[in-house]
């Protein structure tokens, strides 16, 4: 029998763009490793069409789901169930079908969380410190708090976006600043500074780095930004984002196929492609 076939079943991402997208290479590699009839591609949708999209995976018979930007909002609201994280963001970065109901939950803060458990460090107790008040920040937020962290405490360009952000962690919740960042145990960037400019997100002094701090950036590319450089530097512990990508995806994996997802193949496989994507920058940056 030819694969794929009309008894395979489909998953996939939206988003605009998403050409870019890791998650087939994350899921295709776990459907691989556990000999799983899946297929998973990536569905472009422009945007102010992510509703109806998210809609149509029902009758289409669409397993599952991911939605990046600029979807989320518009994907909860095509599903007939959310989860308590996905109602309280108020977004849905996944979707189930599950025998005609479209299910939605987000699992980036809790695959954030996951990814620093991967570390062996447990928010429980541990004042943190969020860089940016976005879609990514506040899921990380309502995550810390919901693991135990003592405060969570968040950095915006303008304190109402801060302070609302800061309300997902409730009574352990409030506004922060860079010049706090030496009392923080861990401090997470959820901004795309480092992505692809030097300097640290709201002029963070690295000399308030230290040991002891776990200093999170949600960038996976590259590898290596800024402040997890400072970070290292100054004998914090550094950790970039792609242990959360792999980690919201096998969160995904799980809700789909109802299995374990295999997180080894899906981390050598994203970390593969991640070096041939950036062996391939390099190579087209070299001077003629």
């Amino acid at each position: 029998m030819t694969w794929p076939s009309a008894r395979t079943a489909v998953a996939g991402v939206i988003g605009d763009p998403v050409e870019h997208s890791l998650s087939p290479v994350l899921h295709n590699a776990a459907f691989a490793a556990l000999g799983l009839d899946w297929a998973y591609v990536a569905f472009p949708v422009p945007a102010g069409r992510g509703q109806e999209a998210v809609a149509a995976t029902a009758d289409l018979g669409i397993r599952g789901l991911s939605v990046t930007m600029p979807h989320k909002a518009p994907a909860a609201r095509a599903c007939q169930r959310l989860s308590p994280v996905a109602e309280r963001l108020g977004v849905a970065n996944t979707v189930t079908n599950i025998d005609g109901v479209l299910v939605g939950d987000s699992t980036d803060g809790p695959g954030f969380i996951d990814s620093l458990a991967e570390q062996g460090w447990s928010p429980t107790g541990k004042r943190c410190l969020v860089l940016g008040a976005g879609g990514a920040a506040r899921a990380v937020v309502l995550a810390l708090a919901e693991a135990g962290a003592a405060r969570v405490d968040v950095v915006a360009r303008r304190p109402e976006q801060a302070l609302a952000a800061a309300a997902l962690a409730g009574p352990v919740g409030g506004l922060g600043a860079a010049e706090g960042a030496e009392e923080a145990d861990l401090i997470v960037n959820a901004t795309p500074v480092g992505m692809t400019s030097d300097g640290l997100p709201f002029g963070l002094d690295a000399k308030r780095l230290g040991p002891g701090q776990l200093v999170a950036d949600l960038i996976y590319a590259p590898a290596v930004t800024p402040l997890t450089a400072a970070a290292r530097e100054r004998g914090a512990l550094p950790l970039n984002g792609v242990g959360m990508l792999i980690h919201q995806a096998a969160r995904q994996f799980r809700a789909w196929t109802g299995q374990d997802a295999p997180v080894e193949a899906m981390s050598a496989a994203v970390l593969a492609e991640l070096g041939r994507r950036a062996g391939r920058v390099a190579r087209f940056s070299q001077p003629r």
